[in-house]
């Protein structure tokens, strides 16, 4: 029986209890086994008989002694071996250390988190596992996020747990020097981890509000121990600034409204004030990195008191910069767009064009939505349409392919009887089916 407040609860706990282990046993991939197999078994009892005293503990105590059953079983093996080749029997290798109250209250996620950002790992091996370990995301999610087969993605995310456990290093936070050379990818994980979450990529639902809580959970922890890293600040303020308005991003029957549409009364204040503030305090105290550049973009849209009213031409300044800061097709896709509603949908087209050109985004559901989002500001309603439905027909989210259907049929109800000659100049032919 599913119970999202149980589900909610696991993932939080999972990283923690995970990380306990492997600091205890040494072995990462065996506790996130032992974990898992604890996690099915809390899912199986939980929701039934409700939930133990101390959740944590539980899982602790199910997951230790899965693990003490493999090392059991493991020393069993060798010692089965080595009789055979040496006709002695072995003693009996210690037991694992007994649990302690200290030991199990104490949160290891951020230790798993840089952990998953080992130096031995790729940077994308190192996301893909942060984002599996950490985050909680099936190796399906991970591999649309990185556009590859989902048995690519899990060949991946096991190579690089053996990778981690090869190298032999100890289960600890890194010292500060080793901190900052893992701290770019820790920063791209957690970003990641939140934008599944504020929209998902796949599924029934625009939201996993646990994914986005996670992330701002574990970003409020990095912040903490690195109180004077502005990126790290700057990522967190990005995170508050964006969720507080996911009140207001759908409809009852949970489609998507566009944020010029959105009801402003309904966005989280408090964490509209919290992410400014962050934002202020960052902004004058060094070098400007992307995630307070992001974080400046959403505090104006944020600010602004109507869509009317929000500071296009800053928003088209401060995306320019980050264009030039990070090579990212969506950062051109989202200048575009900016650049639409400064200078006009003419110009807009013009830059999906070159974007298109590019490669890197060619047949992606958001270059055709905001092509028709353009052609709709232009009056070319069918060329709207068209992309629309194209935009539709490759996305994975339901609630973002109902918005663009409803979409689409409401302006080609609006588009009168006409022949195709009188299309305008800047229609494009159907999208193919």
């Amino acid at each position: 029986m599913d119970d999202p407040a149980v589900d909610d609860l696991l993932r939080e706990l999972a990283p923690q209890v995970v990380g306990l282990l492997t600091r205890r046993f040494g072995d990462f991939d065996a506790a996130e086994d032992a974990v898992q197999e604890a996690m099915l078994d809390a899912l199986a009892q939980w929701p039934g008989e409700g939930l133990p005293g101390n959740p944590r503990g539980w899982l602790v105590q199910v997951a230790h002694r899965r693990m003490v059953e493999q090392v059991r079983n493991e020393q069993a093996r060798r010692r089965r071996e080595e009789r055979v080749a040496t006709e002695a029997p072995l003693g009996p290798r210690a037991a694992p250390p007994a649990d302690t109250a200290h030991e199990t209250d104490r949160d290891d996620t951020l230790v798993m988190l840089f952990l998953c950002c080992h130096p031995a790992l790729t940077p994308a091996s190192a996301i893909a596992l942060t984002l599996r370990s950490v985050g909680g995301l099936t190796t399906a999610e991970i591999a649309r996020a990185f556009m590859v087969p989902e048995a690519t993605m899990a060949q991946r995310i096991s190579r690089a747990k053996q990778r981690i456990k090869a190298s032999g290093i100890p289960f600890r936070m890194p010292d500060p020097q080793e901190r900052g050379r893992r701290l770019a990818s820790v920063l791209h994980v957690l970003y990641l981890i939140f934008n599944e979450g504020y929209a998902s990529s796949t599924g029934f639902d625009l939201h996993r509000v646990e994914l986005s809580r996670e992330a701002i959970r574990l970003a409020r922890m990095l912040h903490g121990l690195l109180p004077d890293d502005c990126e790290a600040a700057g990522l967190l303020a990005l995170m508050l600034l964006t969720d507080a308005r996911r009140p207001a991003r759908t409809d009852t029957d949970g489609i998507p409204i566009p944020l010029a549409e959105q009801d402003r009364s309904l966005w989280d204040g408090e964490a509209v004030a919290e992410g400014v503030a962050l934002l202020s305090a960052t902004l004058p105290r060094g070098a400007v990195g992307p995630y307070q550049l992001q974080a400046a973009i959403a505090a104006l849209h944020d600010e602004a008191p109507a869509a009317e009213e929000t500071d296009w031409p800053q928003i088209l300044a401060l995306y320019g910069l980050l264009e030039r800061m990070s090579d990212n097709p969506m950062v051109s896709l989202n200048r575009a767009v900016a650049a639409a509603m400064v200078h006009g949908p003419a110009v807009g087209l013009d830059l999906l064009k070159a974007l298109e050109a590019d490669g890197r985004l060619a047949g992606h559901h958001r270059l055709h939505a905001a092509r028709a989002h353009f052609l709709e500001m232009a009056g070319d309603l069918r060329g709207a349409v068209d992309d629309y439905r194209a935009a539709a027909g490759r996305t994975a989210s339901t609630p973002e392919r109902n918005h663009l259907i409803t979409r689409a049929a409401r302006l080609a109800a609006a588009i009168p009887p006409a022949d195709d000659e009188a299309r305008p100049a800047t229609g494009r032919p159907p999208a193919p089916a």
